[in-house]
Parts: structure tokens; sequence; C-alpha cells
């Protein structure tokens, strides 16, 4: 796993032992992903869609709510949603803040399936809350990529 940072975004990569429609399955169709990344999902993914439900995993994140708003899924190569990245104050009102867009993309390699994951436009994300919300998705995107790879590495 690899992982490139500026201020207001950050890359990670890792190769996955799995076909490129493998880790799309599991990027793509969202009880899969829900299924890895830990939540309870209603909806699918399809430019233009909100999919919104709750997290269940990890233990103790279960009051707080997911959602995301899909822009593009371009079979087996790309998908983004925008999101408020670290949004876990269940009292706080997030809808007027701007959100982080995230690209999840694929290509195949020697071994199996690169998958890069890239999240951006932290400095617009209000001060207070920037740097928190940066760390904190950054070391998320660390453990979900090991998530996945347990997922479709079986």
């Amino acid at each position: 796993m690899s992982t490139t940072a500026s201020t207001d975004r950050f890359q990670k990569e890792i190769v996955l032992r799995a076909p490129r429609s493998r880790v799309w399955r599991a990027l793509s169709q969202s009880e899969e992903f829900a299924t890895w990344f830990g939540l309870r999902l209603n909806g699918a993914f399809a430019p233009g869609a909100k999919v919104s439900g709750t997290i269940v995993d990890p233990p103790g994140y279960e009051h707080l709510d997911f959602e995301v708003f899909v822009e593009r899924v371009e079979p087996e190569r790309l998908m983004s949603f925008r999101w408020h990245p670290y949004a876990i104050d269940p009292k706080a009102d997030y809808s007027s803040e701007p959100t982080t867009l995230v690209e999840l993309t694929l290509e195949e390699v020697a071994g199996g399936t690169r998958l890069t994951v890239s999240e951006s436009g932290f400095d617009k994300i209000p001060e207070h809350r920037r740097a928190e919300a940066y760390r904190s998705n950054q070391g998320g995107w660390e453990e979900q990529l090991k998530r996945i790879a347990r997922h479709v590495e079986k």
C-alpha cells in the first residue's frame, strides 16, 4: 500500500490479488460495498444517486449516518462520490458544508488489480474541522483498503 498527500488531497494505492471484475463488483454493488465497508445501505450506486445508511462496523459508530452522492460510474474503471468527511457528531448539521470528492480507480496490473483511492477538497472544509477530517479520512481509507483486500482475496 502506498500514500501520497497534500493539505487538500491524499491518494492511496493497493494491489489486490483479484481480477478487476471482482474488485469492481465489491466497489460498485452497494450491497457488497456495505459488507466490506461496514455499513447498512439503502439504494444502488448510480450517477446522480444519493445513497444513505448507517455504520455498523466498527462497533461504537452505529449511531452515525452514512451518505454519499454518486458522481461517476465507469464500469470496471472508476467510481466517484462526494460526502461530508468525518461527519461524526450526530448533533451537527453538515449539509451546508462543502463535500470532498472520493475517486476509486481500477487498473489491471501484474498479479491483480491496482485500486487507487483519492480524496480531495479538504481545503474547503471549515477550518475548525479540516485537519481532523483529513487525518481521520486518511487513516480510515488505510483501514478500508485492508478490508477490501480481505473481502476480494478470499
